[in-house]
C-alpha cells in the first residue's frame, strides 16, 4: 500500500505578510508515500486514493519552526499552526520553511518536513476560488458520484471545465504582469487528505499557483463523507485571509453545487469594500431560482456578480468590467 509507519511532518503552503506570516500542517504516525506515477487504470487508482485516508494523526505532540524558537503542539487531528514574525520583513514571493518534530527535555529534532509560505506582491487585486464543480469536476451534488470520479480517476485523469484555464491565468494577471502575479487561495471543503492530490491538479493544468485552504483531516472510516465537511468553515478561512490582505480588493469564485452563494453572499455583507466582484458557475438548472435570489443582495451592493454556465461567459464579464 505504500504506507510508512514512521513519524512525518507534512507542511503546507502558507501565507502572510512581510512581517506576519502563517504556516500550517500535520504530524502523522502513518501516511502515505508521495505518488510517483499516474495510471489509468481504475484498480491502481482506487488503492491510490484509498491510501490518502490511511492515516493516523499524532495528537499533542511539539513541533518548532526551523531557525527559530517558535513552538506549537499539535491538536487531536494532529494539525499545526504557527502564527510567526520574522525578524527581518519578507520580499513578495515564496520562501522555503522547515518545521521539525522535536521530542525530549533537549528538545531535538527526530524528523523535519519542508514547505513554502507566500507573500503577495503589492498588487490590486487577489482571488478567492472554490475548487469542486468551480474548476475541478467533481458532481458534488450527487455523493455517490462524487465518490465514484475521487475513487477511479487520479489527478491526472481528471478534468477542468472548458476555458477555466484560461481564465484563471488571465485573472492571475489582472491589472499586473508576470513577474508580480496576483495572490490566489483555493479554499475548499475538500479535506486536508487530498492536499497533494488537488496540488498535482493545480499542477497539471497550469492552473496558478496559490495556497490551499482544506478541511478537517479524515481516517479512512470516514471516506464516504468527503467534502461533506461543514461548509461555514469556509467563511473563516476566506475571512482571515480578507483581514491579512486589508489592502487588496479580491474576487469570489464558486459554483452552486453547495453553499458557495450563502457564503459569498454573507462575505460580501461583512467585508463589501474588499469584493471586487463574485463569480458562480451553474451546474445544473435546479438551484437558479434560489441562486439569483441569494445573489440579489450582492448585486444590490453594487457588485458585479455573474452566474454563469460557460466559462467564456465568465472570461467576457471579466472583460467588460475592466478586469482582464
Amino acid at each position: 500500500m505504500r504506507l510508512t509507519g514512521q513519524p512525518a511532518v507534512k507542511v503546507y503552503r502558507g501565507f502572510g505578510t512581510p512581517t506576519q506570516l502563517t504556516i500550517q500542517g500535520h504530524v502523522l504516525a502513518l501516511s502515505p508515500l508521495p505518488q510517483r506515477h499516474y495510471q489509468q487504470r481504475l484498480w491502481t487508482n482506487m488503492v491510490d486514493m484509498l491510501r490518502l485516508f490511511m492515516v493516523r494523526p499524532m495528537a499533542q505532540v511539539e513541533v518548532r519552526l526551523q531557525g527559530t524558537n517558535v513552538m506549537a503542539t499539535t491538536d487531536v487531528d494532529g494539525f499545526f499552526r504557527f502564527d510567526w514574525q520574522p525578524a527581518a520583513p519578507l520580499l513578495p514571493g515564496w520562501h522555503p520553511v522547515q518545521v521539525d518534530l522535536i521530542r525530549g527535555s533537549a528538545k531535538e529534532a527526530v524528523v523535519t518536513g519542508t514547505g513554502d509560505v507566500y507573500v503577495p506582491y503589492a498588487t490590486q487585486y487577489g482571488f478567492i476560488s472554490d475548487i469542486d464543480d468551480t474548476f475541478l469536476i467533481s458532481h458534488s451534488a450527487t455523493k455517490l458520484k462524487r465518490l465514484r470520479v475521487l475513487l477511479f480517476r487520479n489527478a491526472h485523469g481528471r478534468m477542468p471545465f472548458d476555458g477555466v484555464v484560461r481564465h484563471y491565468q488571465a485573472l492571475s494577471l489582472a491589472g499586473t504582469n508576470a513577474d508580480q502575479p496576483n495572490p490566489f487561495f483555493y479554499v475548499s471543503s475538500s479535506e486536508w487528505n487530498l492536499y497533494d492530490y488537488l496540488s498535482a491538479f493545480l499542477q497539471k493544468h497550469q492552473l496558478p499557483v496559490g495556497v490551499l485552504m482544506l478541511s478537517q483531516l479524515k481516517r479512512f472510516s470516514q471516506l464516504r463523507q468527503t467534502g461533506q465537511n461543514k461548509h461555514l468553515t469556509k467563511l473563516d478561512r476566506i475571512a482571515r485571509i480578507l483581514a491579512a490582505y486589508p489592502h487588496h480588493r479580491f474576487v469570489l469564485l464558486g459554483d452552486d453545487t453547495q453553499a458557495d452563494p450563502h457564503i459569498y453572499a454573507s462575505v460580501v455583507k461583512h467585508h463589501a469594500t474588499q469584493i471586487r466582484c463574485v463569480y458562480l458557475r451553474q451546474v445544473g438548472p435546479a438551484k437558479k431560482a434560489e441562486v439569483l435570489a441569494t445573489i440579489a443582495p450582492i448585486e444590490a451592493a453594487g457588485i458585479p456578480c455573474c452566474y454563469f454556465k460557460h466559462s467564456a461567459e465568465a472570461m467576457q464579464h471579466s472583460s467588460t468590467i475592466g478586469l482582464i
